[in-house]
């Protein structure tokens, strides 16, 4: 196929016209996902466990596009099924799906609880799983799409005091390459953010560990923990045309711990 660079465009980069689907999408990381993709021209719809929203609407309307909103828990399979069918019904479409929707709980292995285990595997794989799935059924049916998942560091390491966060997120990295796999002839992308240590609410107990917080700025090569703002680029990124033939990729964003 013949290419001519003068074809390229920065419009490559732009989600005009286009819906976005953020998981986890009230506060945090979340929310910043939404407000970039809002900033790069989409539509943004939102779910969340809690139905404070009135700041991420807030936000995003801001950027004069469309905001829709719907209470639900990505491991319920039923709430799901409604949350993807109120997208298409408020948006008109669904085009990208950032399965943000996370937990994390901390304790020493010998004194995990089975409850533990079940709560993070359920919202941080099993959710992704059903998210996955069901937008991508709609994606087929538009001809095309990008599903864009939250993995982590301890997609590649095994971590401290976290088994059930480091298997789900070794299982958000399995999901990634097998949908990857059968949806790219559907020109559907399926790829994932790697974040390393950022200064969020899950990471506040380990930053106020003065000799942990010390090892773990050691290790990163930029000296730093992460912002969310550092994240937000590749969201826009993998969620734009200029990433069509990317998939299956696991992108890290970690200020450099895994090169060190």
């Amino acid at each position: 196929m013949d290419f001519d660079i003068k074809n390229f465009s920065m419009n490559f980069f732009s989600l005009k016209g286009k819906t976005a689907l953020v998981t986890g999408g009230n506060v945090g990381l979340g929310q910043g996902f939404a407000l970039a993709l809002a900033k790069a021209g989409a539509n943004v719809f939102v779910s969340d466990i809690t139905d404070a929203y009135e700041e991420t609407k807030s936000l995003v309307e801001g950027e004069s596009v469309k905001f829709g909103f719907m209470k639900a828990n990505v491991a319920n399979r039923d709430d799901v099924n409604k949350t993807i069918a109120a997208c298409v019904d408020t948006m008109g479409s669904l085009d990208i799906l950032i399965n943000n929707a996370g937990i994390i709980r901390r304790n020493d292995l010998l004194e995990s609880t089975d409850e533990d285990w079940k709560a993070v595997i359920d919202i941080n794989l099993s959710g992704v799983y059903y998210m996955s799935l069901e937008a991508a059924k709609v994606m087929d049916k538009q001809g095309g799409g990008k599903i864009v998942n939250i993995a982590s560091m301890l997609s590649f390491q095994g971590g401290i005091r976290v088994p059930s966060y480091a298997a789900s997120k070794h299982g958000v990295a399995g999901i990634t390459k097998s949908f990857a796999n059968e949806l790219a002839v559907k020109n559907i992308q399926v790829n994932a953010i790697a974040p390393g240590y950022f200064a969020t609410d899950n990471t506040a107990q380990i930053r106020a560990d003065e000799a942990r917080n010390a090892s773990i700025l050691s290790r990163i090569p930029a000296g730093r923990w992460g912002e969310p703002f550092d994240l937000l680029g590749a969201a826009v990124f993998l969620s734009s045309k200029a990433a069509d033939y990317i998939t299956g990729h696991l992108l890290t964003v970690d200020g450099g711990w895994l090169v060190r």
